[in-house]
This record gives C-alpha cells, structure tokens and sequence, in this order.
C-alpha cells in the first residue's frame, strides 16, 4: 500500500468491499448456458461468469478488463463460446 493510500485510508475508514458480480442475463449456445457476471474493479469491469451445462458448471474468470459491464457481458460470451467450441464437455472435468 502506498503512502497515499494509507493516508486516504486513515480518513476514508479504510478501503471498501468490492462489489458482488451482478449476473446479466443467460445465453444458450450449443446445449450449454453462458452466464456473464463482470466484476466492477478501480479499472474498469474484469471479466467474470460460468458456463453451466445441466448439474455441471465452470467458473470463468479471465485477467481482461474493459470500460462497461456490457462490454465485459460481450467478451466473456464470446470467449465462452469459443472455450464450448474447443473443450465441448471436456470442459467439465
């Protein structure tokens, strides 16, 4: 933590909790539900979701970060269709 930070904390209370994801609404693709939740961060909305398929389902978190959370909703469906499209139900296991 830098000095800055310790000293905006000292009057701030301390830094805050980060913000549950929200998930958006679902998408089917192939048999499986894209679900994209972004995470709001000091950056921006980093990429964040599942992939579900029945009882089965796979966190999906990636590093990418972008300016709206629909914009994050878009990237992680269209890489989660593209993970489906390679992996199919290898996905889970």
């Amino acid at each position: 933590m830098s000095l800055f930070s310790s000293i905006k904390s000292m009057f701030s209370g301390g830094e805050t909790a980060p913000k549950e994801p929200e998930s958006l609404p679902a998408v089917e693709y192939n048999g499986f539900t894209i679900t994209p939740a972004p995470v709001q961060e000091a950056a921006g909305f980093r990429i964040n979701g599942a992939i579900s398929k029945g009882e089965l389902s796979h966190a999906f978190i990636r590093a990418d970060t972008l300016p709206s959370a629909q914009m994050c909703a878009d990237e992680m469906v269209r890489k989660a269709k593209q993970m489906i499209d390679q992996q199919g139900d290898r996905l889970f296991g």
